[in-house]
């Protein structure tokens, strides 16, 4: 079997502390590009409001956006899902966490 390839049992037991952590850490350098990206955006709609750039110009990039935005809200929302699953102590506590982020999406999408 080659050496990164998990075993049948491994692939039911939630992640190790060091994956999640690893993956905390890729997530959280993603939120925060994506927000430096979205925060770019933003300055570039007062510039156009200021240059006078048509009604149309501004909302339609207003629109890409409020569109970066809702991508980064799923985006946490799936990293706030991983990690409540996997630490989750059995099935039914993993599906009430899956039941919990879906009742969250559902309120602020």
């Amino acid at each position: 079997m080659p050496k990164n390839t998990p075993s049948a049992a491994a692939t039911d037991a939630p992640l190790s502390k060091g994956l999640t952590q690893n993956y905390r850490q890729d997530h959280q350098k993603d939120m925060t590009n994506r927000l430096r990206r979205i925060e770019g955006q933003v300055r570039g709609l007062v510039d156009m409001i200021e240059k006078g750039r048509s009604c149309e110009e501004v909302a339609t990039q207003m629109s890409a956006t409020r569109k970066a935005m809702d991508k980064a809200f799923y985006r946490m929302m799936t990293c706030s899902l991983i990690e409540a699953v996997n630490e989750s102590e059995n099935e039914e506590q993993a599906i009430q966490e899956v039941e919990r982020s879906a009742r969250l999406m559902e309120k602020f999408a």
